[in-house]
């Protein structure tokens, strides 16, 4: 399959599901990406042949050569969403599209093949449709679907690899931070930075979250729960948490988020927040944010409330922060309202208990 071309999935029912029993035990409390579904979605590429051999089949280990492409030189990219059993019984996904088109940008940066974006949804939906048992009921609850595509060509040389490996995984979910949502303590890194103008920042390649993990690891070690990295260059102005973006609101109801310029995920939560922020009458603007600044703000009390944003973790509250020579509290350490009326909107409109004016919200099942 090439281009627009229509791809039809085999459909292989797994002979050996979890039972009901063991499923509802699982449900009981996911935690996040610790449970896994039944199934999965495999489709292949190689040069030449375009897309084939879509398949639903029962989740198993992936056999892989010990020279594939993507184990040497790190040829992979996935994406992250969500699919949610709302309140009528149906199930939804909140704006698969979106997911769609970034996979495709992120191909393109990694040099991969472009999965059409009617693929890619279709085969999100066919994995639902057989798993649908595995979603969750409860108020933070959902299903995570992971879909990634990597080089599996076994071969040595540096260059695009001819054949890739496109799959679909599935993981019920609750609240992603223990505890439900609460505002969290970020460590502003002196010495890691994410990601460098010209490079993959944008992508959604596993690198990137490779590159985070020492900063991560030294975020923990002071006693926060995520890493905030600043800009290669000047390492002055705010680039984005590990697996986050952040916004700022200030007290003449201005939202201010990092702008994109390359080296910041074009985040598909981000993006609907800045809908949803100018809607309810903030100003709404993308502009570079010192770390001083940050500081200064936050210590006049002008800077009242700041959040991290993404699929998993939705909106979360940024409490406090902490850098080597210091710490400071963000409008007291507790959630504001900006804070707390947007995640509750976006959350409602995800779920289906509230208007879907922008159309985000796509019927699976």
């Amino acid at each position: 399959m090439s281009g627009g071309d229509k791809l039809d999935f085999e459909i292989r029912p797994n002979p050996a599901p979890v039972s009901a029993a063991d499923r509802a035990a699982l449900l009981a409390n996911p935690g996040f990406g610790r449970v896994f579904t039944d199934h999965m979605v495999t489709i292949r590429y190689a040069e030449g042949k375009g897309w084939y051999d879509a398949r639903v089949e029962a989740r198993a280990p992936i056999p892989m050569d010990p020279a594939s492409a993507v184990l040497h030189y790190a040829q992979e990219i996935f994406e992250g969403l969500k699919a949610y059993r709302t309140e009528d019984g149906s199930v939804t996904m909140f704006r698969p599209e979106a997911n769609a088109a970034r996979f495709i940008a992120s191909a393109q940066r990694l040099a991969m093949p472009e999965l059409p974006a009617e693929t890619f949804v279709e085969s999100l939906r066919r994995l639902v449709e057989i798993d649908r048992d595995w979603i969750p009921e409860g108020p933070d609850a959902s299903l995570y679907l992971r879909p990634f595509m990597f080089a599996s060509e076994v071969f040595l040389g540096v260059r695009p690899a001819n054949e890739y490996l496109y799959c679909v995984i599935a993981s019920p979910a609750g609240a992603y931070f223990s505890g439900g949502v609460k505002p969290v303590t970020v460590w502003v890194s002196p010495d890691y930075t994410r990601a460098a103008p010209g490079g993959t920042g944008a992508a959604k390649c596993g690198g990137n979250y490779a590159a985070s993990l020492a900063a991560q690891a030294e975020a923990i070690e002071a006693g926060c729960d995520q890493v905030v990295f600043l800009d290669a260059v000047e390492r002055r102005f705010v680039d984005e948490l590990g697996g986050m973006n952040v916004f700022f609101v200030y007290d003449d109801n201005t939202l201010v988020t990092p702008p994109l310029t390359g080296t910041i995920l074009p985040g598909i939560t981000r993006d609907a927040i800045l809908a949803l922020a100018a809607e309810a009458g903030h100003r709404v603007e993308e502009r570079p944010i010192s770390f001083a600044d940050w500081q200064a703000d936050a210590a006049s009390g002008r800077l009242r409330e700041v959040f991290a944003c993404g699929t998993a973790a939705v909106i979360t509250p940024i409490g406090r922060v902490r850098f080597p020579d210091g710490e400071f509290l963000i409008g007291g350490g507790e959630p504001g309202r900006s804070t707390t009326a947007l995640r509750q909107q976006l959350v409602d409109i995800q779920r289906g208990r509230a208007a879907d004016p922008h159309g985000w919200v796509q019927q699976v099942l």
